[in-house]
């Protein structure tokens, strides 16, 4: 059987938001089967409780933001994505202020953690989104689409007209392994020229060089440079597959993308439930391939994308 599975113990996490530039104390505890990933509000008294899900997206701005009833939690995506690699279908996930931290800027140190402390087997089967049809979303140049396949797996596709970036795809069949080895450690990444900007809007208050590639015209000015050449590319798929969770449960799909981002992503979920002959949840994955991942990168690019 695939049964769902948490957390056997609570453990804590602590650093700053990335757009909120607070402190933030975050504490993930273990839950029940069927109880899904929900964050608490600490510092707030009554509708402090959201659910990752995608009905409770509020904003897509640089990042997925959850509410309910005007209580909300930002930058969900990391943690969910960690979530996701791990195979943690249930997690309560306590803030003590609206974002969730960003930590070193990629979900690494969730994935790290969460895994060293160990998961546990609920008695209760794990159900599966699987996707029947092909739907897909757009706007402008940018593309998102979620058609049949046996396991979970992700095509993505960015442009970027700068000389460290460029053209880079990746294609990734899904499984813990390959996503920790693969996507757990991209970070997230932006423009020099964008900061001033970002920060006079209360975004990016918290971004810098311990969380984040940044690059001037030209470069990556980390002194330690990428972690890998398409660490770019790599990211926006960590951040798919935070986006894709908020359905609930692993979906079983190729979802392929270009250029998308936030708000592609989730426009692309909700999409696809409101046509309800597209897809069924079933309890058992059909057995697929073994991971098979792959990229490309071409540096001369010439048109734009939105900054992830």
């Amino acid at each position: 059987m695939y049964w769902q599975k948490t957390i056997k113990e609570e453990i804590h996490f602590r650093s700053v938001g990335l757009h909120s530039g607070r402190k933030v104390g975050m504490a993930i505890k273990p839950a029940e089967a069927d109880s899904g990933i929900v964050f608490v509000r600490k510092d707030v008294t009554s509708d402090n409780r959201i659910a990752a899900d995608i009905h409770n997206v509020t904003d897509t701005t640089l990042a997925t933001t959850l509410g309910v009833n005007g209580t909300r939690v930002h930058t969900v995506e990391h943690l969910l994505s960690a979530f996701r690699g791990l195979g943690i279908d249930n997690a309560i996930v306590e803030v003590d202020t609206f974002e969730v931290p960003i930590m070193d800027g990629s979900s690494q140190p969730f994935f790290s953690t969460l895994k060293k402390v160990g998961l546990k087997t609920l008695r209760k089967p794990r159900r599966y989104f699987k996707v029947k049809k092909t739907v897909s979303v757009s706007e402008g140049e940018s593309t998102a689409m979620l058609e049949p396949a046996p396991d979970f797996r992700i095509t993505y596709k960015i442009d970027f007209p700068h000389p460290a970036v460029g053209t880079q795809s990746y294609h990734l069949i899904f499984t813990s392994d390959a996503y920790e080895k693969e996507i757990s450690s991209a970070r997230t990444f932006g423009f020099l020229r964008d900061v001033e900007y970002l920060q006079a809007k209360g975004l990016a208050l918290g971004g810098s060089l311990q969380n984040a590639v940044v690059l001037d015209d030209e470069k990556v000015i980390n002194k330690e440079g990428l972690r890998s050449h398409d660490e770019f590319v790599k990211h926006k798929i960590l951040d798919a597959v935070g986006d894709l969770y908020l359905i609930g449960m692993p979906i079983l799909g190729h979802f392929t993308a270009y250029k998308s981002g936030h708000k592609l992503n989730t426009q692309l979920l909700k999409t696809l439930l409101a046509s309800e002959d597209s897809w069924e949840i079933v309890s058992h994955p059909h057995p697929g391939p073994r991971m098979e991942a792959h990229g490309d990168r071409t540096p001369d690019a010439t048109s734009a994308a939105a900054p992830t």
